[in-house]
């Protein structure tokens, strides 16, 4: 990664969180065929868990992602560069399994210290390995929260990725959405 520099873990937690509320950030995935998939999430979490960084991701079952995170062991979060609020859309919106994100939004894939790839236009990526994934189950969520977001009884499987590097380009904080 010549290009990039590994920064501390927690350098751009602020940015993340408000991007995932406004927008959403890239989970990226590649499975057996080799071939990378980029799927918009709006719910993570980047903290300590087990004294080690992890990020949280939540996957539905439904998804072309579900499949490809459980073929591999490694994955990244990527953080969008200002400007990339229609492949964030398309990424939302389109599956893996119909379209190749990756040419359709016209991204470059580069690989990091992991075997997982990253989107190359994206200032930040985090580079982390599944450490743990729970089923999330009908009647685990609170009542309330279960009826709003889950009415189909798609649940998702929680992913914690223990994070491995977290690098970023030159200047990127003035690439970002939010500065």
């Amino acid at each position: 990664m010549v290009d990039r520099f590994k920064v501390d873990t927690f350098k751009y937690a602020r940015e993340m969180n408000m991007l995932l509320k406004d927008g959403g950030l890239f989970l990226v995935a590649e499975g057996k065929d080799s071939k990378p998939n980029a799927m918009t999430i709006g719910w993570g979490f980047l903290g300590t868990m087990w004294a080690k960084p992890v990020f949280i991701t939540a996957v539905r079952h439904s998804r072309h992602t579900y499949k490809l995170m459980e073929e591999a062991k490694s994955w990244t979060i990527c953080i969008p560069a200002k400007g990339m609020e229609a492949a964030l859309t398309y990424c939302g919106t389109k599956s893996g399994r119909d379209v190749d994100k990756f040419k359709e939004c016209k991204f470059t894939a580069k690989k990091g210290d992991l075997s997982t790839p990253y989107v190359e236009e994206c200032p930040i990526h985090i580079e982390c390995t599944t450490v743990f994934k729970t089923d999330m189950k009908p009647g685990q969520l609170e009542g309330g929260m279960e009826k709003e977001l889950y009415k189909t009884k798609d649940f998702h499987m929680l992913y914690f990725g223990e994070v491995k590097g977290v690098y970023a380009v030159k200047d990127a904080e003035k690439k970002l959405k939010v500065a």
